[in-house]
Parts: structure tokens; C-alpha cells; sequence
């Protein structure tokens, strides 16, 4: 018997497609048309030659990577821990885990310059060093929910009691599990919850504008009021760099975490 075509399905898919592709290929157009009556690249020409671009993508790039080591430092052994020695705990951990999606990052922010303003205990907010400081450790919070999930989600399909077992087996300390055990096995989770965060934290405009820092997503918004084409060119940059990151996530995800199961141990004399 011949199987139907799937008209619905084809048709929701379709119309999902135009849905995101059509505004993408009217952005794409219009950044074409800096010059009158031609098709030129001059708008990313201009989104190139611009130092400040070049500055705030920079900057943007540094702190979303030094929140990516920082989230991974602070998620992986959590979320270990949590699943070997205190699983009735788990609820309340996923609970917090996801509490930067409820509360508003305009919030967050508030809250970081209250705590640690120039009249607080620790005023981070006195040297650029220290708000920037504090705009990575706000990145860390946003990135939360999905580093956990994605490192949570990796641990699930690896046996982490039996792998802690034979590690300690052969003499292998607490630290070193976790270092040379735990973080091999779900790379491929880490990863994934690597770019995902990467690609959220380098366009983030709230915390980065109220906090006065140069970053990439304050240049777009500010682009935004001052130029015309620029702003079309500079979207259509922002978009394909932020496919780029999720193609690699989708590499790496559909990688098995639990290919490397124990490295060498010399067995405790």
C-alpha cells in the first residue's frame, strides 16, 4: 500500500521557512542597495572597515568565552555531584538552574550594580576591570539554564557511578575523576552547551548597555539608529555567524558523549 504524501507537513514546513527565510532575503536585498541603482557590498565594506566593529566583536567574543570556561567550571562538577551523591536534591538544582529564564536580565542587573556599586563592600563597578568582570559573571547567570540542561542531559548517558568506582579503583582522586573522567565523557555535551552560550552572550544588550561595557549587541542597537543599510549588513552577519555556532553544536551533539571511558591510572602503592 502507498503511504500518502505528507501535504500537511510539507506545507507547515514550507510556511515555517518562508516565515524566517523571506525577512532574511528583504534584509539581504536592502544591504545590497547602499549604492543607487547598483548591487554593491558596500554596507559590509563600511561593517568591516569600522574599528568599532572590529573592537566590540572582540570584546564581545573575549567575555562570552571566558563565561563559557567559567559556566563549564562551575556546571560540570555540580551537575556530577548532584547525580552521585545527592539525587533528591536534583529538583531544586534544575529549579535554580532555571531561574535566569523568570527573572528579567534588566533585573539581574539592577541587582549586580546594587551588590557591588562603587558604594557597596566590593565596588567591581569602580575599574573597567571589574565591570567587566561583573558582565561575565552576569553571562554566566543567563547561560544557565542551557549549559546545565546540555551537561545534565551529556551525564544521563553516561554510567558516572561506575566510572567514579573504577577510577577510585585504581587510585584516582575526587579532582582527577572529575578533570580526566567526567570531562572527556561528556565533552561533546559541554560543547554543545559552549555555543549555545557563545551565541547568546555575544549579541546580550541589556547588561552589557546598562553596565557601559563596548560590546557587539549595544553596537548593533546603536547602528541601528544612526545608519540605514549598515544595520541590514551587520544583521545578516550576526545571523550566519550565529548558524555557524549552531551547526557546530549539532556536530558535536550528535556525537556519543561516553567514547572515552577511563584513562590511565598507575594503581595507588
Amino acid at each position: 500500500m502507498k503511504r500518502q504524501f505528507p501535504y500537511v507537513s510539507t506545507l507547515i514546513v514550507i510556511a515555517s521557512a518562508a516565515y524566517f527565510l523571506v525577512p532574511l532575503y528583504a534584509a539581504f536585498q536592502f544591504s545590497l542597495q547602499m549604492r543607487r541603482g547598483e548591487t554593491s557590498l558596500d554596507a559590509y565594506a563600511s561593517v568591516f572597515s569600522s574599528p568599532v566593529f572590529l573592537n566590540t566583536l572582540t570584546f564581545s567574543a573575549i567575555t562570552s568565552f571566558a563565561a563559557v570556561i567559567i559556566g563549564s567550571v562551575l556546571v560540570v562538577p555540580t551537575a556530577y555531584w548532584v547525580r552521585l551523591k545527592l539525587p533528591k536534591l536534583r529538583p531544586i538544582v534544575e529549579f535554580v538552574s532555571l531561574m535566569p529564564l523568570i527573572i528579567p536580565p534588566v533585573v539581574l542587573v539592577f541587582g549586580h550594580l546594587r551588590l557591588f556599586g562603587t558604594n557597596s563592600i566590593l565596588p567591581l563597578t569602580g575599574s573597567d576591570l571589574g565591570t567587566n568582570i561583573l558582565l561575565v559573571l552576569g553571562y554566566v547567570v543567563l547561560s544557565l539554564p542551557y549549559m546545565f540542561r546540555a551537561v545534565d542531559n551529556g551525564m544521563a548517558t553516561v554510567d558516572i557511578a561506575t566510572l567514579t568506582e573504577a577510577a577510585e579503583s585504581l587510585g584516582a582522586s575526587r579532582l582527577r575523576i572529575v578533570t580526566q573522567v567526567i570531562f572527556p565523557n561528556v565533552r561533546s555535551a559541554i560543547v554543545s552547551g559552549a555555543f549555545l552560550t557563545f551565541s547568546i552572550c555575544l549579541g546580550e544588550f541589556v547588561l552589557a548597555s546598562l553596565l557601559n561595557r563596548p560590546a557587539f549587541g549595544p553596537y548593533m542597537v546603536q547602528l541601528g539608529q544612526d545608519r540605514a543599510y549598515e544595520p541590514a549588513a551587520l544583521a545578516i552577519l550576526s545571523f550566519g555567524l550565529t548558524w555557524l555556532l549552531m551547526a557546530f553544536m549539532q556536530f558535536f551533539a550528535t556525537r556519543r558523549p561516553g567514547q572515552r571511558i577511563l584513562p590511565r591510572f598507575r594503581p595507588a602503592r
